[in-house]
């Protein structure tokens, strides 16, 4: 095998990025001058690529915005260079942003709309209007046909009475107009003061005039003269009261509606219950539960008028929570039970339906005797709602006692609730305290807590338990939790449950009074969480290293002991220790010190891990991407060769790169073949390249590349490369070869993101209608409508001076001399200025201007030769300049660069090609200029 290899400088290359589509699409258009929309069917596929260019390889990632819904960033993406969406929804429509980035400058970041089309059914419904005309002489009849739709783009609406097509103004008797605030989606047809004729069948038929091959829809309702609207009436009363258990019919009847309506029932909140059945207008439920309770909708439907709407309320009795609170004298603001002032009693019971629920009150087993010192009250403003209360005037000893409060369904088969309290010289009002030694309360995550507080008092109330320092819910999930006994159980506590609680007694089963509560502090114990998880260290061969693992967050947060690991074997060399890190101190790094080095931090909780993988190995090489035309064919044979270019990846963190191992392997067979290439220079950023001859057409192969130094052999490196036809890449060195923008690659071209504005492809099949006229080409250099060709638009909101750049690919020096050729087409009163420049790419990038055209130019295509001789790797830049005003459009197309010097013909004749009309000036000859040029002319053919 006979290969090349040869090297030159290359700064890092920043990220760039060009989104094509490759899907289903319908169309792909340019709205608005420059942004550029992606139209597909509902259902289809859509397939959109990321091209991107830079070096390192930047990447991808795709992200969405919802459209005109909302600007906020959906947190799914996708970490690739093809986003592929299979059956696209309408929801899924919207902009599409490609971002590349490689830590090079800025990321890239393009965008794309897309606009998802769909045609619903659509919806027919019927009203109506009657109005007294001229007294009671007769009456008017207006009908209302309305038809809606929902669409992308909005509908076309056609009417027809049976198979005759209605006009807006075809009869006095037909209007058809759209209602206000319906954006397209409706068209009403009206039928003024019906008359027999229109009794008729109607159909609404809806279009988007076949975009996207979506076919026409359409509905037909036929109007009689007893065309009414539905009407319904229920077996029951709108509010319905049963018992747990019971068995119930609900009827729904309809009593009008033509065409005949359709009945549907439904529950809310929530789903209709599992023990229900509809048939017709009938709804049954069976063993009803207290979970069945709710509203329960009856609607018939027929598309005429409103639909008609039942609504049952199903309460089923029920009743929990029998609660009591006791008061001491409010007006004198007593908090607790003193003889000689008042006292209330009071019972509350959870019921439904709340109002039916009756309170019975017993004083020691015995119906409670009313007096003008014992009162019954009941719907206490100061209490919750239906709540009775037991008042007693001037407490008396002969007060004291135990009273009972029953609760009760009359007549209904719902067990009574009760509860009891009891009133003596011993019920006191509640004190609240944390047990000695249990105020701070130290547990490892994952186990076990208790949090305690001791309750004194009679009756003993219930604790509440909440958190105090963050506004987060309790285990349970809600912001309380009740105690009975004053203990706070927490299984599995975890470090976010450290904090402060808060026990507080209830103002229920107990006294009604200002709550008592206390504090309790828990401290959650976890083990360290240190950095770095993993790093790997690279140095030249006897240079030292530290290597240090940092204990981030921990509780205890010290470090209470460190454990050094070389390759699984402890080192008992001394360490240093401090607060929150440990560090090891590698003297000199060889192949015996290489290797993995592990700290074991502990801080008598847990352990955590740092891993340190120690080396001297080389970083691995970084294929470069974008080279220009890598596919040399070889026409005598069914051979290819391939130009292989990489760079290292810091060369300096280690010795010298001595060779690269080069292995190769074609993909469908399974041997390698392996040669080395020897180095004689690496630095950072060194383009460095390498042919691979031979290569059979059209095979593919695997190629690894292995940096090796004194130490030996480093990282590898690995990528696929394809046979490419030379149409294929991105732009051809041969004159037969030009880049002509018939694809939308543009030959690898990219827009400058530090620029104004952007270049635009069209032809004259995609340009604006309403573009500005007396400037730009009206197509191409071949004269067809179907032609492509790269321009700048000068209307607003471009300003004068604003500028667009379009740069090429990177070329590698494989000559001494080559020459630029384009066509260009500055026609216009307005027009600004056309320049060329030269981008060497050395240890910075270095732009030169080689020539430059101002001014009208007639309406014609004029062709330019400009020879370059650049020292380095470069690139070609067009920069057009907006002009003074908005008739400044300019253009190119068929863009070539090839080896050797331009054609040396005499300036004479310019060769051009006129467009029809065309008023051409007299020509100027274009500024050539820059230590890059030699001859530099416009050669004009």
């Amino acid at each position: 095998l006979v290969s090349q290899f040869t090297s030159s400088f290359l700064s890092s290359a920043p990220a760039q990025a060009q989104i094509i589509h490759a899907g289903q699409a319908c169309v792909v258009k340019e709205d608005n001058i420059s942004e550029r929309v992606y139209t597909i069917r509902e259902g289809d596929t859509l397939v959109l690529q990321c091209l991107v260019t830079g070096h390192p390889r930047p990447q991808v990632r795709w992200t969405k915005t919802a459209g005109s819904a909302s600007d906020k960033f959906q947190e799914t993406s996708v970490l690739n260079e093809t986003l592929r969406i299979e059956k696209i929804q309408r929801l899924q429509g919207g902009r599409y942003y490609c971002k590349a980035e490689n830590g090079v400058g800025v990321p890239a970041i393009k965008s794309i709309r897309v606009d998802v089309q769909y045609l619903d059914e659509p919806v027919l419904t019927v009203h109506q209007t009657i109005s007294d005309v001229r007294g009671s002489f007769y009456q008017e009849k207006t009908v209302f046909l309305r038809c809606t739709v929902n669409s992308n783009p909005p509908a076309r609406f056609i009417w027809k009475r049976g198979a005759e097509t209605l006009s807006h103004s075809q009869d006095n008797g037909v209007d058809i107009y759209e209602p206000l605030y319906t954006q397209g989606e409706t068209k009403v047809l009206k039928l003024k003061n019906l008359r027999p004729q229109d009794y008729a069948s109607y159909t609404c038929q809806v279009s988007v005039r076949n975009v996207c091959s979506i076919p026409d829809k359409s509905i037909t309702f036929q109007l009689t003269n007893t065309t009414a609207p539905p009407a319904l009436k229920l077996s029951v009363n709108e509010t319905l009261v049963v018992n747990p258990g019971d068995n119930i019919t609900m009827q729904c009847s309809l009593t009008g509606g033509d065409p005949q309506p359709d009945v549907v029932w439904s529950h809310s909140p929530g789903p209709m219950p599992p023990n229900s059945l509809v048939h017709g207008g009938n709804l049954s439920l069976w063993r009803i539960r207290v979970e069945d309770s709710g509203y329960y909708n009856c609607t018939a439907i027929n598309n005429v008028g409103n639909p008609a709407k039942k609504m049952v309320n199903l309460l089923v009795r029920s009743m929990k929570n029998a609660t009591f609170q006791i008061t001491p004298d409010v007006i004198k603001e007593s908090e607790t039970i003193q003889l000689g002032q008042d006292l209330k009693l009071s019972c509350h019971v959870d019921a439904v339906p709340q109002e039916k629920v009756v309170y019975s009150w017993y004083k020691n087993g015995k119906p409670a005797r009313f007096s003008d010192r014992l009162l019954i009250t009941r719907n206490d403003p100061e209490l919750s709602p239906v709540t009775c209360s037991l008042e007693i005037i001037d407490l008396r000893f002969s007060d004291y006692g135990t009273y009972l409060c029953v609760a009760t369904f009359q007549g209904a088969p719902i067990p009574d609730l009760s509860v009891e309290v009891n009133i003596s010289s011993e019920t006191v009002p509640p004190t609240i305290s944390v047990p000695k030694g249990q105020s701070t309360i130290t547990v490892r995550e994952g186990s076990r807590a208790e949090l305690q507080c001791e309750v004194r008092g009679k009756p003993k109330p219930p604790i509440i338990w909440s958190r105090v320092d963050k506004e987060t819910p309790m285990p349970s999930g809600t912001m309380t939790m009740e105690t009975y006994d004053g203990k706070l159980h927490l299984e599995s506590v975890s470090r976010e449950m450290s904090g402060t609680y808060k026990c507080q007694t209830a103002r229920y089963n107990g006294f009604n009074i200002r709550p008592r509560e206390a504090l309790v502090q828990l401290n959650v114990q976890f083990p360290p969480v240190v950095e770095p998880a993993f790093q790997d260290v690279r140095q030249g061969m006897g240079r030292s290293v530290s290597l240090r693992c940092t204990m981030l967050k921990g509780s205890p947060m010290k470090v209470a002991t460190s454990v050094w690991r070389f390759n699984g074997t402890l080192l008992a060399q001394p360490l240093v220790e401090q607060q929150d890190y440990s560090e090891l101190k590698v003297d000199s790094v060889s192949r015996e010190t290489s290797g993995s080095y592990e700290c074991s931090i502990s801080n008598d909780v847990g352990v955590s891990t740092c891993l340190f993988q120690v080396s001297a190995k080389a970083y691995s090489p970084e294929f470069y991407y974008d080279t220009p035309n890598p596919t040399l064919s070889q026409k005598q044979s069914k051979n290819y060769s391939y130009v292989l270019q990489w760079t290292q990846k810091e060369p300096d963190a280690v010795d010298p790169i001595l060779k690269y191992r080069l292995e190769v392997r074609q993909l469908s067979q399974r041997s390698t073949i392996q040669t080395f290439i020897p180095v004689q220079k690496m630095e950072k950023g060194l383009l460095l390249e390498h042919i691979l001859p031979n290569l059979k057409v059209p095979q593919s192969y695997e190629v690894r590349l292995t940096p090796i130094t004194s130490f030996g052999a480093g990282d590898m490196a690995a990528r696929i490369i394809r046979y490419m036809e030379p149409a294929d890449q991105p732009l051809p060195f041969s004159a037969d070869n030009t880049c002509r923008f018939e694809d939308e690659k543009i030959c690898g071209f990219m827009q400058d993101k530090m620029d104004n504005f952007d270049w635009t492809r069209q032809n004259a099949l995609t340009q604006n209608p309403k573009r500005t006229v007396n400037t730009g080409p009206p197509t191409d250099i071949s004269g067809t409508p179907e032609g492509y060709y790269m321009f700048i638009e000068a209307s607003r909101p471009r300003v004068t001076g604003d500028k667009a750049r379009l740069i090429s690919p990177l070329y590698n020096i494989t000559a001494k001399y080559y020459c630029v050729s384009f066509y260009y087409h500055m026609y216009g009163k307005h027009i600004g200025s056309l320049n060329l420049l030269v981008r060497v790419r050395n240890k910075r990038a270095i732009d030169t201007q080689v020539w430059s055209l101002s001014g009208n130019r007639g309406n014609m295509w004029q062709q330019a030769h400009v020879p370059i001789n650049p020292p380095g790797p470069f690139q070609i830049i067009f920069e057009g300049v907006r002009g003074t005003s908005y008739e400044g459009d300019i253009a190119i197309d068929d863009v070539t660069l090839k080896k050797g010097d331009c054609p040396r013909k005499p300036i004479g004749p310019n060769k051009a090609v006129a467009l029809p009309g065309s008023g051409v000036p007299a020509l100027h000859s274009p500024c050539l200029c820059g230590p890059l040029t030699f001859f530099l002319y416009v050669l004009l053919r």
